[in-house]
């Protein structure tokens, strides 16, 4: 065979695999094919939805405490971008963004799509762009701006590299605040550059996180944070809590944990527990108010009939109960014998709210069942101790021990409860209880959750599940008011508490528990204080707790966190214009 033959020959076989091959691919791969192509010429691309802002409150307007700035994520192909370009541009103008390993990224086979940069400032962004490589674009996203730095971060939170709030109003209002992203689906070219045209464009708007407004009072919380820190430079506290709330409707305007730490910059703290809101959490050790609790147990035995602010007990400074011995702190020999109740509130002699709980059970001489079941029927189902009050922040339950619970030395765990030990509440079940027993006798449900901005006003928040139930008597609530007042007019608030306004409140020193038992040098402790502020004669506008302490333990007692509540109930005064009464 000629050679021209045999070129002709391998030619025609040649073509006819050819054609054999596009048949296979036209007709029998067709679909497959087809797909190949969509995927290399589609461009997906998420649109982001814009995180709602925070607001608190100033005076009836809003303004805002955490905001947006516009930043913007690197994204490449790999296949079609110039590695070495993308490496340098990346290294020059946004070394600390770079969130990829870009080697790796580059060896992937198949990799279409990578975002190799996060939270790239505008100018970066810009000079990144100017150097036109193919295959790169940019993706516009929010990153969280917080302005006044370590304010209020324990309430706030804040928003981690991927975009979801954690702790705080951050994280317990994430959904409400992140909204939902929308998608962006055309024909791109070989630099994946979005073209105009093609039947399968699809376009799903984002839709945006709402501008959340908190019932905090901006400048209250500036003033409380204040006044905290001074009290930590100034005891041996390293912590310290503050709430306030209004009294008739438990809309929190207050809500302070020291120290704080920059949510901008929330990765430089020692550890996670700089995070906590301590007000609504308690997840390293239980927390006790101590004697604060008294004012509940008074409360219950006055609401049940048994007991009146004169009724008497004989005082010996301490009971036995389960072979246990249980002291009051205070043994001074003007209390010893038979005294009253309102003298037993006044010297916080926990042999009086122990005497309460018997009085609960129809014997004034020995703890049972019916005075435990009534206790916890208080405790629990009233005042809500022991569970999550329904607030919008992440909150702990804590927890009660049931007044028929199976153990050893029940009667003595229930004598303690009586004086907030023994019992895992939070400070916003404390506080939202003690408004309870000074308000009229009404548990509402605390919120922080003014409302939404939309159109440029304020929207109300949904308060369908508010819990509101009367739970004490007037006559009860009324009755407990004058023992608090009293209280603190008997001991220490001469000179400190002002003519024409009533302030009532109750401190508590609690025990720290160490291994796994309390401490009983009494030098570990915890210092508490509930109250409430109103004009002389009226209703309470305000009620205020505090607490203090130092994790690794410290003396701190309730009279401590009194003194810090002296100086914001007085502050409230000023801050709120409250009219004094009875001049």
């Amino acid at each position: 065979m000629s050679r021209t033959k045999i070129l002709k020959t391998i030619t025609l076989v040649a073509f006819a695999i050819i054609a054999v091959r596009l048949f296979f691919i036209q007709i029998i791969e067709h679909d497959k094919w087809v797909a190949k192509a969509s995927d290399q010429h589609t461009l997906l691309e998420t649109i982001v939805a814009k995180r709602g802002e925070i607001y608190m409150m100033n005076g009836s307007e809003p303004v805002q405490v955490v905001l947006n700035e516009t930043v913007f994520s690197v994204i490449i192909d790999p296949a079609v971008t110039d590695k070495d370009r993308i490496i340098t541009a990346l290294n020059e103008h946004a070394k600390d963004q770079i969130t990829a390993d870009l080697d790796k990224v580059f060896s992937t086979e198949g990799l279409r799509y990578y975002i190799v940069a996060k939270n790239v400032s505008h100018s970066a962004a810009t000079k990144i762009a100017d150097q036109d490589i193919p295959g790169v674009w940019f993706q516009t996203n929010n990153q969280r701006a917080y302005p006044e730095g370590e304010f209020a971060s324990g309430l706030l939170g804040f928003v981690n590299a991927d975009g979801l709030g954690q702790y705080g109003v951050e994280g317990s209002l994430n959904k409400l605040l992140s909204g939902t992203n929308g998608l962006l689906k055309t024909t791109s070219d070989i630099n994946n550059v979005a073209l105009s045209i093609g039947d399968d464009n699809v376009k799903i708007p984002a839709e945006d996180g709402k501008d959340v407004v908190l019932s905090i009072d901006r400048g209250l919380e500036e003033k409380v944070e204040e006044l905290a820190k001074a009290t930590i430079a100034n005891t041996a506290a390293t912590n310290a809590s503050v709430l306030v709330l209004k009294a008739d409707t438990n809309e929190v305007l207050a809500m302070a944990n020291l120290p704080n730490y920059n949510p901008g910059d929330y990765g430089n703290v020692k550890d996670e527990s700089a995070y906590i809101n301590y007000t609504t959490q308690n997840p390293y050790d239980p927390y006790e108010p101590a004697s604060v609790c008294k004012s509940f147990a008074f409360s219950a035995a006055i609401n049940e009939g048994v007991m009146t602010p004169e009724t008497t007990y004989f005082n010996d400074h301490y009971d036995i109960v389960d072979e246990r011995k249980i002291e009051n702190a205070w043994k001074g020999s003007n209390v010893y014998g038979q005294i009253n109740m309102k003298d037993a509130l006044n010297w916080s002699l926990n042999t009086g709210s122990m005497q309460a709980l018997r009085l609960l059970g129809g014997d004034a001489e020995n703890i049972n069942r019916e005075g435990r079941e009534k206790l916890y029927d208080y405790y629990y189902n009233r005042f809500r101790l022991g569970q999550k009050t329904g607030i919008e922040l992440i909150e702990d339950a804590g927890s009660l021990i049931e007044p028929n619970a199976n153990m050893y030395g029940l009667n003595a765990a229930y004598a303690n409860m009586t004086f907030g030990q023994n019992l895992n509440v939070t400070m916003i079940q404390t506080i939202t209880a003690f408004s309870a027993v000074v308000n009229g006798g009404f548990y509402r449900t605390p919120t922080i959750l003014k409302g939404t901005i939309e159109d440029g006003k304020i929207v109300e928040s949904n308060q369908e599940d508010r819990v509101e139930e009367q739970v004490l008597s007037s006559e009860t609530s009324a009755t407990m008011r004058d023992l608090l007042i009293n209280n603190r007019s008997s001991k220490r608030s001469q000179g400190i508490d002002r003519k024409g306004y009533s302030v009532g409140g109750k401190s508590g020193t609690a025990q720290m528990i160490i291994g796994g038992a309390y401490d009983t040098t009494m030098e570990k402790t915890v210092g508490s204080y509930a109250g409430f502020v109103a004009s002389e004669g009226g209703m309470p506008e305000y009620v205020i707790m505090v607490k203090l302490w130092n994790p690794k333990g410290a003396k701190l007692e309730g009279k401590d966190a009194g003194y810090l509540f002296d100086s914001i109930s007085n502050f409230v005064i000023d801050y709120f214009k409250i009219k004094p009464g009875g001049v």
